[in-house]
């Protein structure tokens, strides 16, 4: 079952990316589609790696992308309050 729209990036700090997104400060398309919960991430060890999955998972069809989700997610709990503590 798709829960909305998503979005994909990458970022050397999450929570302030995180809470741009959510204040609606950076203009775009997260913005545009009122994108504001953190559902899933990765971490990695270097930006190269980061960059390369990032670019894999935007290539991924959506059901993939669904999929990795549901996962490790299930309900599609925002993780905010995950990675704020």
């Amino acid at each position: 079952m798709r829960r909305g729209r998503t979005y994909i990036g990458v970022t050397n700090d999450l929570v302030r990316r995180v809470h741009e997104h959510r204040e609606g400060v950076v203009e775009g398309y997260t913005k545009k589609n009122n994108i504001k919960r953190l559902v899933y991430f990765e971490t990695h060890d270097g930006i190269e790696l980061a960059i390369q999955r990032e670019k894999t998972l935007k290539r991924w069809y959506w059901p993939w992308k669904e999929a990795l989700i549901e996962e490790n997610n299930p309900d599609w709990r925002d993780l905010w309050d995950e990675i704020v503590k």
